[in-house]
């Protein structure tokens, strides 16, 4: 059956779609396709700008039915001070993978955000200690928030430390997140010592230079570092990923992109011998922690199958609600 035309879904209908028991679902789902090799192949570009860049991702599911998703995002890290603009913002459109027709064309913002914790806290499912009770969030922006909302899923956090380059974001950061989620949430200026004393650290900045150390991070704890996505971003001492037992979300992007890119340059890392990546643990293929005091550091660059899963939730969503506007790109 034909479609009505190409359905248009801004962040609010996006946002109205779909939940955090969605995404932790859909994510969780996309990654053991794709260690089974049900997934349509996945691809990631890079394109440079005077002020920002722009990530470009392609992947796609093939169940129910086959979804190609491609997103551009741009990101631009002054925006809000400079437009009053998100810094990373962008779109997703969604193909029928049968016969190339434009399905959707949606917000990416929600879907990025939102697929990027619940990446974190599958990975904390399968990775980190079940008993881990600290945490310490490096990176204290929008996505900082969503990292630690999705953490409580799956983890008893009760203590935070919250850590930013900008003191008065950390501290507003602490505030509103101790009041929502009822527990103590405290703003640092000295990343180390608070490291030391947790249990999970999220690094999710756009930082170039790298600010977690390996002596900070203790025996036991769980990394999961979220935001080196391009090759010039880097959050982790590449000594620290080769001292660790390295996990990753996608190899061939890690060692493009991500942190695990670092540690090849330095001559630390053979990409060969880095452990497996996240879908084969989920479907058990492989194992992931052995030791309680194993450290573990967990290399995420997200993906366009994730992206792609997510687009064709909230369209099938949409289509169940009434969600949404069409527009006819074909009508002539």
């Amino acid at each position: 059956m034909k479609p009505q035309g190409t359905l248009l879904l801004s962040r609010a209908d996006v946002a109205s779609l779909l939940g955090p028991a969605d995404y932790l679902g859909l994510v969780e789902n996309a990654f053991a396709a794709y260690a089974k090799g049900t997934t349509l192949s996945l691809g990631l570009l890079h394109v440079d700008t005077p002020d920002g860049e722009f990530h470009i991702k392609t992947g796609g599911v093939t169940d129910p039915r086959i979804y190609c998703g491609l997103k551009m995002n741009g990101g631009f890290f002054s925006n809000q001070s400079r437009f009053g603009l998100p810094n990373i913002q962008g779109t997703i459109a969604l193909s029928d993978g049968e016969n190339g027709y434009p399905l959707a064309f949606m917000d990416s913002i929600e879907i990025t955000i939102n697929r990027t914790g619940a990446t974190t806290a599958v990975a904390a499912k399968y990775l980190a200690r079940p008993d881990s009770t600290v945490a310490t969030i490096c990176g204290c922006g929008n996505q900082g928030k969503v990292q630690l909302r999705y953490l409580k899923q799956v983890l008893p956090i009760d203590t935070v430390y919250a850590w930013d380059v900008q003191d008065e974001v950390a501290e507003r950061y602490a505030a509103e997140m101790s009041q929502n989620l009822g527990i103590n949430v405290t703003a640092v200026g000295d990343l180390g010592p608070s490291v030391q004393k947790s249990h999970v650290c999220v690094t999710c900045t756009p930082s170039k230079d790298y600010f977690l150390k390996r002596d900070a991070v203790p025996r036991g704890a769980f990394v999961a570092a979220v935001g080196a996505d391009s090759p010039g971003k880097q959050e982790v001492d590449p000594q620290l990923l080769a001292s660790s037992s390295l996990f990753v979300d996608i190899i061939e992007q890690c060692a493009a992109v991500g942190e695990l890119h670092h540690a090849i340059l330095e001559g630390l890392i053979d990409h060969e011998k880095v452990h497996p990546e996240l879908g084969q643990v989920i479907i058990g293929e492989a194992l992931g922690r052995s030791d309680p005091d194993e450290i573990i550091v967990f290399d995420a660059t997200g993906t366009g199958l994730q992206d792609a899963a997510g687009a064709a939730a909230a369209y099938e969503r949409a289509i169940e609600r009434g969600v949404g506007t069409y527009f006819d790109f074909f009508a002539h």
